[in-house]
């Protein structure tokens, strides 16, 4: 099937590499409008390689005034705003909760929590002007099971998580889908800088025994901004090689 996404116009945060830049690509073969928006910088590189039909934009998730300026620019280039994938995020430093820091946990929680609010609060307005849309929140298993020394990470994805299903339920009846993507350990830049000791511990807790790539979690995302998911909404999936099926 092709063109999945036709006549959609998206944003992706997180666009410069990983998930986000499988996701822009993914989108824009499948007939997508895209921004890709990152604040690295190689968003450029991802959009160049996805086609005429991607813009590549440098915006700072934690900041509402880049936000509304990453949310208006699909607006005023496409002429609409149907699908936000807030895929954006960041791993934080590793340590105890009783010894974490509070300006750690303060950045953790901007990019990841406040990032991923900020574009949901901005992003459903522009979406009800044109009877609906999807929002898709890449979050991840450590919503779902712990992850210790991690507690500004969790604790930011297992907000996102409730964020998705209350937000499902207030605009179910106006045309707004938001569901939760719940990545297991990808083969990410993020991923791939934790300490081995976690890697070895998520792949001898997975019953598929492998990394996951970013292209699998493109196509979930893909499934979910498409009309084909049109009657999910409020839910959560996991794509972790069963890690939280044990």
């Amino acid at each position: 099937m092709a063109n999945r996404l036709s006549d959609k116009v998206v944003v992706v945060t997180g666009a410069g590499s990983g998930m986000g830049a499988a996701m822009v690509e993914r989108f824009c073969a499948e007939g997508a409008k895209v921004i890709a928006a990152d604040i690295s910088g190689n968003q450029d590189e991802v959009a160049q390689r996805a086609g005429a039909d991607c813009i590549p934009c440098q915006f700072d998730i934690s900041s509402s005034e880049d936000v509304r300026r990453m949310l208006d620019l699909a607006v005023s280039r496409f002429g609409k705003l149907d699908v936000l994938c807030n895929n954006a995020a960041i791993g934080g430093a590793f340590g105890k909760t009783g010894e974490y820091t509070e300006e750690e946990f303060d950045r953790v929680w901007s990019i990841n929590g406040r990032g991923a609010f900020l574009g949901m609060r901005y992003a459903i307005p522009l979406m009800l002007e044109t009877g609906g849309g999807s929002i898709v929140n890449t979050v991840s298993i450590a919503s779902m099971v712990a992850f210790p020394t991690m507690p500004a990470y969790c604790a930011s994805k297992g907000a996102v998580l409730m964020l998705t299903k209350t937000a499902a339920t207030e605009y179910a009846e106006q045309g707004i889908r938001v569901n939760a993507i719940c990545p297991g350990t990808v083969e990410t830049g993020m991923s791939m800088g934790m300490p081995k000791e976690y890697i070895d511990m998520a792949l001898s807790g997975m019953p598929m025994s492998r990394i996951g790539q970013p292209s699998e979690i493109a196509n979930l995302a893909l499934f979910l901004a498409s009309d084909e998911s049109s009657f999910i909404t409020g839910t959560s999936i996991a794509a972790d090689g069963g890690y939280t099926a044990l």
